[in-house]
């Protein structure tokens, strides 16, 4: 069995913002409705993809100096936005896709999340959008 192995290490792109210094984690998720579609006659249910409910979620190291995490982030919250990430900081090929949700929704920001002796870090998480992926 042929594996490959994966050293994860994304970039993240926050309304036209390289935040990928600033990210430690990200996942995400492309999900469309199961609308069913079995016909009369049918012997097993059938279904289709209904509308797009796709969601990021990304981990941050708060920064509060220019064009960083907070900076980037603040202005976004209740509004549509634009998020790319890709496997690796490269050339987006076959081997590192970009992938797009375009109109995304960030609902909140968690504007401080401090504890003693660590560097603070946040969650966020973009949800719906139109998604996509480009190879080239």
């Amino acid at each position: 069995m042929a594996t490959s192995t994966y050293l994860s290490n994304p970039s993240v792109t926050v309304n036209s913002v390289d935040l990928t210094d600033q990210c430690h984690a990200a996942t995400l998720t492309v999900k469309y409705d199961a609308l069913e579609s079995t016909a009369f006659g049918g012997t097993s249910r059938v279904y289709t993809a209904g509308l797009g409910d796709h969601e990021l979620t990304v981990e941050f190291y708060m920064s509060y100096a220019a064009s960083e995490t907070y900076a980037t982030l603040a202005s976004l919250v209740g509004t549509a936005t634009t998020v790319v990430v890709k496997p690796t900081a490269s050339a987006v090929s076959a081997l590192n896709p970009s992938m797009t949700l375009v109109g995304t929704f960030l609902e909140a920001l968690p504007v401080l999340d401090a504890k003693l002796g660590e560097l603070s870090s946040i969650s966020l998480t973009f949800k719906g959008g139109t998604y996509a992926a480009a190879s080239s």
